[in-house]
């Protein structure tokens, strides 16, 4: 417990002193509005003066997004890709890392979900229902735990509101379909009142048929190994999708600050594409209560509360059989004291505390019923003299994990910190330096594993000796910001990791139960890569402003006992933008690297592609609020096979596919 007094000591007294900082030293602001960032930190950060890579979806962007799974709408983002197990189950891979190592949040909290447990295994949260979407990579240890080693990616809602709508309502309806799968999508909410009480409610229905496909699904290779005849289907076979969420929720807002609570239905059926006979049902309820009080108080101004509970049900169905389930109850906190927007010092102490319960029923659960508690202290904090500026801060947790089952019962204590420094050399320019430790415990499949997992084809075997995973991670950002003389921007991050104690999940080439059996195994491991993106203002014609945008990434990784497994190969994506009037438009080129070489044991190559999407948006002249849109993806047809998936052999990317859709703000 000293390590817990100590910080949360010291972060009292460094921010208390802070208090006599004047705010008219505050750092200045760029010529232009810079977008906020506040997840893994807790006070707001202009986006080009973070010393890590962030990205955000707006709403208006999420709604002309594809009606698609979370790691396949963030895939094109440089550093992110998607599992790509499946249309249904998709879930962010961050500079190769994935799993128990990417933390998919709702509003800062947990999913308590087992989407992270298995590649099969889906979010149980749609893209559509965020008002924006943050997405962090590398560690966020500090704020999240030992589970955001990797990255954090933070679905926002405005279920709880957090002030009242302007003009005494606000909403959004949004309609779109898809010829590839004959998909259509519906997504409708509304915020209502002038305050002290603000109600909310949100529903979506989506749902899809088998997509058609390029090529058949299934390589050669694939089907000779399997000892079947070459695959000639022109459809990926049970990928169709079904999903449905309810939501609603209330807040009380005033001068003090805010209160609510949430509710959140989701229902969702989906095909696993590798088996033909293999579905997923999953249905979680969601509850949340949310608050943020103004203060004066030791040089904090704010008080920042999130509790949430959820009850979580993923069934596998073989056929009209019923196989395994997978249940997961739990509830989190998080309160923190937050100092924001008073001078030059920013910063943050706070508490967490989580409980699950996780229950696999059926002859295939391949993990035993376990419950995991962790309880967190965290502080944060950032110096910015408007010139140059310090950042840092530290975590410990207590994770305990026990199984009545097996008898298991073991504690993990891990700390984690880090500490960086930026400079401006210009107005428009921006270097900074971090460095990060990150130590995470070992999660209960991990530890415990041992049985046939039906969807993925596996027999997976832990290991509860396993040590705590300990990361340490250098990143060298840069900045360079568009101005009304610069027609140029840049953003690049260079990064490096080491890993003691990684956890790894590989074939050990025997077969128990007529699968290939699966152990996790613990290694070291480095990690580097580099990520760019750029833009360019091109000027203007025909009323339109053109705009050229660049996006590329590359990662590497190695261990002890060979490369890391479906690591992403190099992309490169360029986006020709046109914004004037009514109309916005863009034509996008992405290219993603063949991946033959460094390969696991049970790993295949992938060819590369290049892919080209079309699309085009007008709004209304009547009215304005009122937009139609369209888009071509996939324009040339072409093969593409996703390197991070396991199973890319057998299930292949959508085939051209004409989107079609409306939205409607009001």
């Amino acid at each position: 417990m000293s390590a817990y007094k100590t910080l949360l000591l010291g972060s009292f007294s460094l921010l208390a002193l802070s208090s006599t900082a004047h705010a008219q030293d505050a750092a200045p602001a760029n010529d232009k509005p810079t977008e906020v960032v506040i997840t893994g930190s807790g006070y707001k950060i202009n986006k080009d003066a973070l010393m890590s890579h962030v990205d955000i979806l707006t709403r208006d962007q999420i709604d002309q997004k594809p009606a698609q799974g979370l790691g396949d709408m963030l895939a094109y983002l440089p550093g992110i890709r998607s599992s790509s197990f499946s249309p249904g189950a998709s879930r962010p891979i961050i500079r190769g890392l994935e799993g128990f190592r990417v933390l998919v949040l709702n509003n800062g909290m947990g999913m308590v979900d087992v989407s992270a447990l298995s590649q099969d295994h889906a979010v149980p949260s749609d893209p559509t229902e965020a008002r924006r979407i943050e997405v962090l990579r590398g560690p966020s240890a500090l704020a999240y735990g030992g589970n955001a080693i990797g990255g954090v990616v933070n679905v926002i809602d405005d279920r709880i509101p957090t002030q009242a709508p302007a003009k005494g309502y606000e909403g959004t309806v949004a309609l779109q379909g898809s010829t590839v799968d004959e998909g259509l999508q519906g997504a409708f909410n509304i915020k209502a009142g002038k305050g002290p009480w603000i109600f909310t409610f949100d529903a979506f229905d989506h749902k899809t048929k088998d997509y058609n496909t390029p090529v058949p699904p299934q390589l050669l290779s694939y089907s000779e190994a399997a000892g079947e005849a070459p695959d000639t289907r022109s459809k990926q076979t049970n990928s169709a999708q079904d999903m449905r969420n309810i939501g609603a929720g209330v807040s009380y807002v005033g001068d003090f600050g805010f209160a609510g609570v949430s509710y959140k239905d989701t229902d969702y059926t989906y095909g696993t594409a590798i088996e033909q006979d293999v579905n997923i049902k999953l249905h979680q309820e969601r509850w949340d209560a949310r608050a943020g009080i103004n203060l004066n108080w030791l040089g904090f101004n704010r008080l920042d509360a999130s509790a949430g509970y959820s009850d979580y049900n993923h069934a596998e169905y073989e056929g009209a059989d019923i196989g395994t389930q997978f249940l997961s109850k739990g509830e989190e906190f998080r309160a923190a004291l937050v100092r924001d927007g008073q001078g030059k010092v920013s910063g943050t102490v706070g508490i967490s505390a989580l409980k699950r319960d996780f229950e696999a029923i059926g002859e295939e659960a391949f993990v035993p019923s376990t419950t995991t508690k962790q309880n967190g202290l965290f502080s944060q904090y950032r110096y910015d003299s408007g010139q140059w500026g310090v950042e840092g801060g530290a975590r410990v947790d207590q994770t305990s994990i026990t199984s009545n089952e097996t008898g298991f019962d073991r504690d993990f204590d891990t700390v984690s910190a880090s500490l960086g420094s930026f400079y401006r050399p210009s107005a428009h320019t921006f270097v900074g330096l971090s460095l990060t430790r990150s130590e995470r415990a070992p999660a209960d499949v991990e530890l415990l594993a041992n049985g046939p997992h039906a969807a993925t084809g596996q027999f997976i075997i832990g290991n509860p000796d396993f040590k705590t995973e300990v990361g340490y991670s250098l990143e060298l950002t840069g900045h360079l910001m568009s101005s009304e003389n610069q027609r140029f921007s840049l953003d690049a991050h260079v990064y490096t990791s080491h890993f003691d104690n990684f956890i790894d999940l590989r074939d050990t080439g025997t077969t128990e139960d007529d699968m290939p059996v699966f152990q996790y195994v613990q290694t070291n491991a480095d990690i580097y890569g580099l990520e760019l993106e750029g833009n360019a203002r091109l000027g203007q014609r025909w009323g339109q402003a053109f705009n050229l945008n660049l996006a590329y990434d590359y990662t590497h990784g190695d261990t002890d006992i060979g490369p890391v497994v479906r690591i992403p190969p190099q992309a490169l994506t360029l986006k020709l933008e046109s914004k004037g009037g009514a109309w916005a438009s863009y034509a996008e080129v992405r290219t993603v690297d063949a991946r033959k070489s460094r390969l696991g044991t049970f790993e295949t190559a992938t060819e590369g592609y290049t892919t080209v999407n079309v699309f085009t948006s007008y709004k209304l002249p009547e009215t304005p609020n009122v937009s139609l849109f369209a888009e071509v993806r996939n324009l040339g047809d072409v093969e593409m096979r996703e390197a991070t998936s396991s199973t890319k052999d057998a299930v292949v990317e959508p085939g051209r596919n004409l989107r079609v859709g409306l939205v409607y703000n009001f």
